[in-house]
Formats: C-alpha cells, structure tokens, sequence
C-alpha cells in the first residue's frame, strides 16, 4: 500500500449542524492523526497534540473519532462533525504504517452506504476485536473474565444477510428510483447498484429493482421494502419461493402497477407482500393465479429455513424475526446445546424463545422424558413457535406469550413449583434486566445467555454473579460481519 492511499472517493453527507457549522467543516483541510486505539463501534481513536502546527493548540487533548481508520495507522481526517467534547472525522487517505489486517473493502459503495462499517478490514480481524470489547465490557460492568473464552464462531461473511429493511426514493431529477441503504449518519439514500452484504438473491437485483420501481404509477409514494429468505429445500416442496418482499405504499396501487409487479415477482418465483398502511395490514398477492387475487390475512408463513444436526425445519413469515445469517445460526445452535450440556429427561426454560429457534433444538436434546418450556412477548411468534413444534413432530414443549418486562411471578410456567435443570435467555439489545432478579427462583444449575449487545450482557452478568451463578465460558459469534454489531454467548453455572 502506497502513501497518501485514497480510502473514500466522495464525501458523505453528514448530521444536522448549521448551513455556516457545515461550511466552515467543507472548507477546512484534512488534519493528519495517528490512531492510538479503537472505541467499541470500531472507529479509530486519536488525540489532538499540541506539538503539531496544523492543529489548533485550544483543542490540545480533544479526541476525535475516525471511521475507517486502524491502530497505530498515521491517516489523513477530514473532520465531519465538532462538538464540545469530541470531533468526529473519516479517514481519507493513509499517509504511513498501514495496519496488516487492512483490506480492499469487497463493496464498491462502502464508506458512503451506512449498511456496514469495517469492510476495510480483514473479518479475522474484526472478530477478534468484538471478542476484546466483551473481554474489556465483562472486567468493567462485572468485575469479571470467563473461566475459558471460546473461540469466535464464524460462517458466511459475505452474502449471509438474509432480512433487510430497504429505503425507497424516487428521483425525479434522475427519472430513477434509488433503493437501499441511509448514507452513513444522513437521511439520505445510498444511491446503490449492489450490495455484498445481503444475500446474492437480492444484493445482486437491486438495479433490477430500481428499474421496476421506476415504471410504476405509485413510484412516489412507495417508501420502503421489507425483504426477507429462507432456503429452498428439497424435502420441503413449498420452499421453492424462498424470496419474499413486502412492498409498503402510501397510495392505493393501481390495476397497471399490480400488474408489474406480479410479473417481476413471478419472474423470479418470488412471494410478493402489500403493506397499504400498518404492519396489520400486510398481505400476500397470488403471482401465479387470478390477477388481482390476494390473501387478505396477515402472512402465516411461507418461507423456511433448516437446522440438519437437529432435523428440524422452520417455517417463518417475512415479519418475524429470524437471525439473520443462517450459517451462523446453525453453529450457534451446536454450540448454545454443548455449553448447557443437557441430558436426557432434562426440564429446560427458553427465555425470548421468538419462533422456537432454541426451543425445538433443545426439546431435541433432551429427549421425549424431557420438557421445553418457551416464552415469548408476541403471540404471533408464540403460535409461529407452536407450529413449528407440531410441524416437527415435537410434542413435549409448552409456549406463552408473555411481556417479559413485566411481572410475571403469577404465571403457572413461573411459580415455585416448576424448577429447570438449564435456562436459555436470548433477549433483544436492551438485554433481560427485568428478569435477572428472578432467575434464581427457577434453580437452574446451567444458563447459556445469546446476547445482540455485549454491554447488557456485562451489566446482567453482574446481577447473575450477584445470585450465585459463575461465569464459566464465553465469546463472540461473527452473525454480523463487517458491521459494528456484536453477537455474543455466555454459560453460566451455579456456585455450588
């Protein structure tokens, strides 16, 4: 890699500060830093020093938050951001010491698109960094480390993202649609071709997309596509049509439009979804029958994904949540079992259990002598998560939907009565706070805690060490490649 090596081709549009605020920052010349470490997000870190002349000596110390920079890398920062405490800025060029684990980013949109933020390096790298941010998060929120860390679980890194939220903008100027991905800290949409990080089946049809989008009467009023996969697979003959997309409108669609976009979906074999107003009110359009036939009731299903090691098959709707790399959830699901070492006739409780992702595996384990017991906060994932059960063949599980911020001491799968050999807890960024203070009543000698977030996680290992529980393993899952997301597994066992 050469000196002065361009890292963005084009400025990105940034935040809300004011028209004067946003000039005097466009006009100010880039500011070389050296990059002392990395904050949790991924962003470099350096310090303003008074030895340089091309700083401002009143900002001696002031830190600023580089995207796109690495440890010890000398780059080029145009500053993008300035407040009281902290300046924020992009790397523009590397100017000496390029990190080793520096890459060609695989995306042609990357630092513009806000989809993802460490295409520049090396994935190798960017796990073992997650896994230091929990290392660094369990010492300070809990006073902790695990017994043994393990090492980092990793699958697809790219392609693997099989659920997405798509902006959708009509430019009139440009008589074309944009759809895709916010520019980083903007409103604004990426104007993208591709994208490496969704699966191929939509990543590499975005332009297609745009052009469809672009025909239609409605273009101006279609904000968002809600897209989701499963897989095809073979025993399963309904899963043939593993794409499907919920197309939101503000407008009614005309006869024209409907018309399109059931031969485009069909094309494709693809499920096509209308979303008119709510999410209650999202429908699935025949692409192979009548021409204006659709199913007016919210979408039960229809897409399905499989776990081989278990021999369980999942079927899902485009509104539930599924993880969203499917290689990842496979191994995660070995792994989840092995930590809580389950046994046959075993009562095990599954905590935020969504659609049985956990639930069914771990009936599995524990044999037809043993109980599952799932709890959810949706009823439509709690019936998603019953059916699942009866699809395969698993009759020794129970599900209730119940709000688990809430008091929940009354309920009959909760009273002192029903004690659990393991515990799962999967519980969305916030973490399971609420629920910390309860654990011990259920007496499980084993928890494994999935977490989306490392800090929650640090904050409720402390609660668990706090009633009993030791740390025995932990450490990170790479289900968010390439971005600053962090997915990480913990188990726990009761201090005897």
């Amino acid at each position: 890699m050469t000196a002065q090596h361009s890292l963005i081709a084009s400025p990105s549009k940034k935040g809300k500060p004011t028209a004067r605020a946003r000039k005097r920052l466009a006009d100010a010349p880039p500011i070389d830093f050296t990059i002392t470490n990395l904050a949790h997000d991924g962003r470099g870190v350096a310090v303003y020093e008074t030895d340089n002349e091309s700083h401002n000596p009143d900002k001696a110390g002031k830190k600023i938050f580089v995207s796109f920079a690495l440890p010890n890398e000398t780059v080029s920062v145009k500053v993008t951001s300035s407040k009281k405490t902290f300046e924020e800025g992009d790397a523009k060029a590397i100017i000496s010491n390029p990190h080793p684990q520096r890459q060609t980013p695989p995306c042609p949109h990357f630092t513009v698109c806000g989809g993802c933020s460490l295409q520049h390096w090396d994935a190798d790298g960017q796990i073992a960094f997650k896994q230091s941010v929990l290392s660094e998060l369990l010492t300070h929120q809990a006073g902790v480390q695990p017994d043994n860390w393990l090492p980092p679980l990793v699958g697809d890194r790219l392609g693997y993202r099989t659920k997405a939220r798509m902006g959708v903008r009509f430019v009139a100027k440009k008589e074309s649609a944009l759809v895709g991905f916010r520019e980083r800290g903007s409103n604004f949409l990426s104007e993208l071709n591709e994208c490496h990080i969704l699966d191929p089946r939509i990543g590499f049809e975005i332009e297609n997309l745009k052009a469809l989008i672009t025909t239609l009467d409605a273009r101006d009023h279609i904000p968002q596509l809600e897209v989701a996969m499963g897989e095809i697979l073979s025993h399963v003959p309904d899963s043939a049509k593993s794409v499907a997309i919920i197309v939101r409108h503000m407008v009614p669609l005309s006869d024209d439009d409907i018309t399109k976009l059931k031969a485009f979906f069909a094309e494709r074999h693809w499920q096509l979804f209308l979303q008119p107003k709510g999410s209650d009110t999202v429908h699935r359009i025949d692409t192979d029958g009548a021409r204006n036939s659709s199913l007016t009731v919210p979408p039960t299903g229809g897409l399905f994904y499989h776990l081989p090691n278990f021999e369980l098959t999942y079927e899902f709707s485009p509104l539930d949540f599924t993880q969203v790399n499917l290689s990842v959830n496979r191994k995660m699901m070995d792994l989840a079992c092995e930590l809580l070492d389950l046994q046959a006739g075993e009562r095990v409780l599954d905590l935020f259990c969504g659609l049985g992702n956990f639930s069914l595996a771990l009936a599995r384990k524990v044999g037809e002598t043993g109980f599952v017991v799932g709890v959810e906060g949706s009823e439509q994932m709690t019936e998603r998560a019953k059916m699942n059960a009866i699809t395969n063949g698993i009759h020794h599980t129970e599900f209730y939907a119940q709000d688990l911020t809430q008091d929940f001491s009354d309920k009959p799968w909760a009273t002192g009565e029903h004690q659990f050999d393991a515990l799962l807890i999967d519980p969305p960024r916030s973490g399971a706070w609420e629920v910390m203070a309860y654990l011990p009543k259920f007496n499980a000698k084993r928890i494994v805690y999935v977490s989306c977030n490392p800090a929650t996680l640090a904050r409720d290992t402390k609660a668990l060490i706090d009633a009993g529980y030791r740390l025995t393993h932990a450490g990170v899952m790479d289900m968010f490649s390439h971005t600053g997301h962090v997915e990480s597994i913990a188990r726990f066992e009761k201090v005897a």
